[in-house]
């Protein structure tokens, strides 16, 4: 009797489909040990937060753990861990320290071997590189369809990108790819039905002659998602979309839709959400890019660009800090070539304390370049180190120099972090 019970027992077991278990883990700061709170856990198709000790739960045993959170490099671990009991995987703490390199000057040899080498001589960390640039070429080699038949491929400055990182991974740089949205002049040209159009019909072009893609199509958003798609499997660590908006144009243009500032942030928000959602498979950070002055204005810009709905799509904010782009000053601080320190951590404090995030979520352009908007000077050491100290000060996750021509000499970056006087508060 006992036998047969034991054999039925065991019958129902083999049959039976798999009981789902719920097994702890946690992520935790590899060098203190202390729990990494509102970690994003990717377990298969579930994606998940920790909690504030850096716990999270698996009803998954199959699927890789992978986890990410601001302020640290992204990690993985086998689910093997979990039957083992040693489900605890470690963030390494880490700040990026970059240099842009642009569609050209990533291809250009001499241009990218001195940007490498100021990285180590400096001890930087980190690159941007257009994968998608300002005029909307495509770097690499891609097979997305559309890349091919708009003209987006005729100048391939990165003939195997997969090698490139590989490259750049060795010499332990984090490599962040920088894809241009909607400024897509290829893009508009080649499909006017998605592009913006004055009102005769005619293709919109900005001040440099390049036409715009309508960001409220989702056939331009479904573009400019798979080119992010197609860069984190080749391996960048993160990927920033800049002209993440509508053109600053004045009336007169159109679009698809009648646009209003509920309408432009809906639609970049649409953005987001579905990058975020493609992307989330490969454990890479989400970034874009803002204008300076939306670290300020409660309103959208009159580009879609607004803190509140922008930052819970992303990992990262960067706001392109730059003082000759504050044409109109801040508080206190009528000419900002004057005051760099003061135009980076006010902004960065304004637009902390509007959101109630930790300053890591944030990371800014800093300005590299000559000033164009007041009295032409040139942006060097004493600058360029001001604005460092500023982001350290207020403990951003670290920084990128812009430099459109990507000759950054020295720029002040021996002196990078070094600590700065508090200046005043200030705000709109």
């Amino acid at each position: 009797m006992i036998i047969g019970r034991l054999t039925t027992a065991l019958l129902w077991l083999l049959i039976s489909p798999p009981l789902c278990y719920a097994l702890p883990g946690r992520i935790v700061d590899a060098t203190t040990g202390a729990g990494v709170a509102g970690a994003t856990v990717t377990l298969g198709e579930r994606v998940l937060a920790t909690d504030q000790q850096g716990r999270f739960e698996s009803e998954t045993t199959s699927a890789p753990v992978l986890a990410r959170a601001p302020g640290y490099l992204a990690a993985a671990m086998q689910a093997a861990a979990f039957w083992r009991g040693d489900a605890t995987l470690r963030l390494t703490p880490f700040r990026p320290k970059a240099l842009y390199l642009s569609f050209y000057g990533i291809g250009n040899q001499a241009i990218r071997e001195a940007a490498l080498s100021l990285i180590r001589e400096a001890k930087l960390n980190a690159v941007v590189i257009d994968v998608k640039g300002d005029r909307g070429l495509i770097a690499y080699r891609s097979v997305i369809p559309l890349a091919q038949a708009v003209g987006a491929q005729r100048i391939i400055t990165i003939p195997d990108l997969p090698a490139l990182l590989r490259s750049l991974h060795q010499a332990g740089i984090y490599a962040i790819a920088r894809i241009v949205a909607f400024k897509d002049d290829p893009l508009a040209t080649a499909r006017p039905d998605l592009a913006v159009k004055l009102a005769g019909g005619q293709l919109f072009r900005d001040r440099e002659g390049l036409g715009w893609t309508d960001p409220s199509l989702p056939a331009v958003r479904d573009y400019n998602v798979a080119v992010g798609v197609e860069a984190a499997r080749a391996g960048f660590d993160e990927i920033q979309f800049d002209y993440l908006r509508f053109p600053d144009a004045p009336r007169g243009i159109g679009f698809a839709r009648p646009t209003t500032r509920a309408s432009r942030l809906e639609a970049i928000a649409a953005f987001l959400t579905e990058a975020h959602q493609q992307l989330e498979p490969f454990n890479v950070f989400l970034a874009t890019d803002i204008f300076g002055y939306v670290c300020w204005n409660q309103n959208d810009t009159g580009i879609g660009q607004r803190l509140e709905e922008i930052m819970p799509l992303v990992d990262y904010v960067s706001p392109m800090l730059y003082p000759s782009g504050f044409q109109f000053g801040i508080p206190g601080y009528p000419n900002p070539v004057t005051h760099p320190y003061e135009i980076v951590r006010l902004s960065l404090d304004h637009a902390q304390a509007r959101l109630g995030v930790a300053p890591v979520r944030f990371r800014p352009w800093l300005q590299a370049f000559k000033d164009y908007a007041f009295d032409r000077r040139t942006f060097d050491v004493e600058e360029v180190a001001a604005q460092i100290r500023a982001a350290a000060d207020f403990g951003s996750d670290g920084w990128m120099l812009w430099n459109p021509r990507n000759t950054y000499g020295d720029a002040g970056l021996a002196q990078a972090d070094v600590p700065g006087s508090e200046p005043s508060s200030a705000c709109f």
